[in-house]
């Protein structure tokens, strides 16, 4: 009598297995992973079509022959080619969304969506706005993708939101995942060098997520950071080239009342170095410190 055939692996023993071999290569995790279980849960999540907020749900599903050939494959291209997973998916969530990506853009990780998504513009006892529903007009600076653009436009309902970008390579990029969500008709995408595409319009919440990568972390970057457009790390010798003119050129640009939602990386002490008197408000997440500020339009004028 010949024995059973073994039955196939759960998702969960998937992951454990996959994450094994992604630790062991000492790959970086940082492009929407933080270690190699998030990663090895993403990239399975993905390959079985299963959203990331179901992965635990489905701990004990089977996983197919042809599924973990599959993963298999997937695995050995992110450890040979270094490139982020995101890459190689095509795909990468923040706060739960979908997006699209690919080397046309860097691979969405910013903290601003996780304060866009926050009571922070709810009007509760602190708030840096006293209404949400207040919010008419969102300018989004480096877009990028669009994520954040796209995030803004499905937090602030009632909202136009222009986003800008240099890269037009990106824009492109960005203009699929403003369709797919439907929102061509409230995100308005325009190329060209932060404000100078707005002109001299007003909005009540400008959002940046700039290059601010300084000279020693550019020479330092790992591979995997490689595979993404220089122009969307490099923020010059102290990586605040950017970001000064944003916060010189940001209060011409905005509602009274509005402000500017910025991050800047580990540029903290280099920004209050080069800014003494300026009222940067810290805005901490889950995972960052000290990483994203906030401006009033009074405090920039």
């Amino acid at each position: 009598m010949s024995a059973s055939p073994s039955p196939a692996p759960t998702v969960a023993a998937t992951i454990r297995s996959l994450a094994g071999r992604l630790k062991a290569a000492k790959l970086v995790f940082a492009h929407g992973t933080t270690d190699p279980m998030a990663e090895a849960a993403f990239m399975v999540g993905e390959t079985l079509g299963i959203h990331p907020d179901h992965i635990a749900a489905r701990a004990g599903m089977r996983v197919a022959a042809r599924q973990q050939k599959a993963l298999l494959a997937l695995a050995e291209r992110r450890i040979r080619t270094r490139k982020p997973a995101a890459y190689l998916l095509k795909r990468i969530y923040m706060l739960g969304v979908p997006f699209r990506i690919d080397e046309r853009a860097i691979v969405p990780r910013s903290f601003l969506g996780e304060i866009l998504d926050s009571d922070l513009f709810a009007g509760e006892a602190f708030s840096l706005l006293p209404d949400d529903g207040a919010v008419h007009r969102v300018l989004d600076l480096c877009t990028g993708s669009g994520c954040l653009a796209i995030l803004a436009a499905l937090r602030f309902r009632g909202a136009m939101v222009d986003a800008v970008d240099l890269s037009k390579e990106a824009l492109g990029l960005a203009a699929t995942n403003v369709a797919e969500h439907r929102l061509k008709r409230r995100v308005r995408l325009l190329h060209g060098d932060l404000f100078a595409p707005v002109k001299d319009r007003r909005y009540d919440v400008i959002v940046a997520n700039p290059p601010y990568v300084d000279g020693r972390g550019m020479a330092g970057l790992p591979p995997e950071c490689r595979h993404e457009p220089r122009l969307a790390f490099d923020g010059g010798n102290d990586g605040l080239a950017l970001v000064r003119r944003i916060v010189e050129e940001a209060g011409r640009h905005l509602n009274e009342g509005g402000g500017l939602l910025c991050e800047i990386g580990r540029g903290r002490r280099a920004l209050e170095r080069a800014y003494p008197r300026m009222p940067f408000l810290w805005l901490d997440t889950e995972a960052s410190t000290g990483e994203v500020f906030w401006l009033g339009a009074d405090q920039l004028r």
